[in-house]
């Protein structure tokens, strides 16, 4: 009787342990979508203007779909050349290539090209950012035409995998205000043939 009482512990806790592992990433995601929102909805960090500022309630989002979250492999681009790239303003802004990242999206493999901002990395507390820029089949419908940010940190202990969760995927200011800010844009390599329906949608009726 006591075995049969631990065996049924050990399933209870391991079934609660793998819900609360599965559950992480959704709560990392609600927060993301939480923090975004406080930032367009607070006046001193918002980059809507004062007419846009007014109306905006909330972003819209995909629904979370943790297919869009992947483990990707990075290839390491070591001594690459500093790669200028054209903002929406018609400026450039300089990025380092750091690594490609190779994943795979319902079985089908995909490579995108990873950043990193010269100007933030004079910055200490970005020494480990990480820019991703991309276009997908959804730009023009139901995301922003020019496409698509993700913010990530170059993974600790040197480790060549890094979890690219497209779910905190989020539009450039400028697709909201582009008279007052300057994007990069995204570079051709880095559009995906698939739609990725996760992230931030784009409702530009209210832009």
């Amino acid at each position: 009787m006591r075995l049969v009482l631990l065996f049924s512990i050990a399933v209870l806790f391991f079934s609660c342990t793998s819900q609360s592992f599965q559950k992480a990433p959704t709560e990392e995601i609600l927060a993301f979508q939480a923090n975004l929102n406080a930032e367009y909805l607070d006046k001193s960090t918002t980059p809507l203007r004062e007419e846009n500022f007014l109306k905006f309630k909330s972003h819209p989002f995909f629904p979370i779909d943790l297919k869009y979250r992947v483990s990707a492999k990075l290839v390491k681009l070591k001594g690459a050349e500093l790669l200028e790239i054209p903002t929406s303003s018609g400026k450039v802004k300089v990025y380092r290539p750091y690594a490609r990242a190779q994943f795979e999206i319902e079985g089908r493999p995909h490579e995108l090209t990873l950043y990193q901002s010269m100007d933030l990395l004079k910055q200490p507390e970005y020494k480990d950012y990480l820019f991703l820029p991309f276009k997908d089949a959804t730009n023009n419908e139901s995301t922003y035409g020019g496409g698509k940010y993700l913010d990530l940190r170059i993974p600790s202990g040197n480790s060549n995998t890094l979890i690219i969760d497209f779910n905190k995927s989020y539009h450039p200011y400028c697709a909201y205000n582009a008279y007052d800010y300057s994007c990069p844009i995204v570079p051709e390599q880095n559009s995906l043939s698939i739609p990725i329906k996760a992230g931030v949608m784009y409702e530009a009726v209210y832009f």
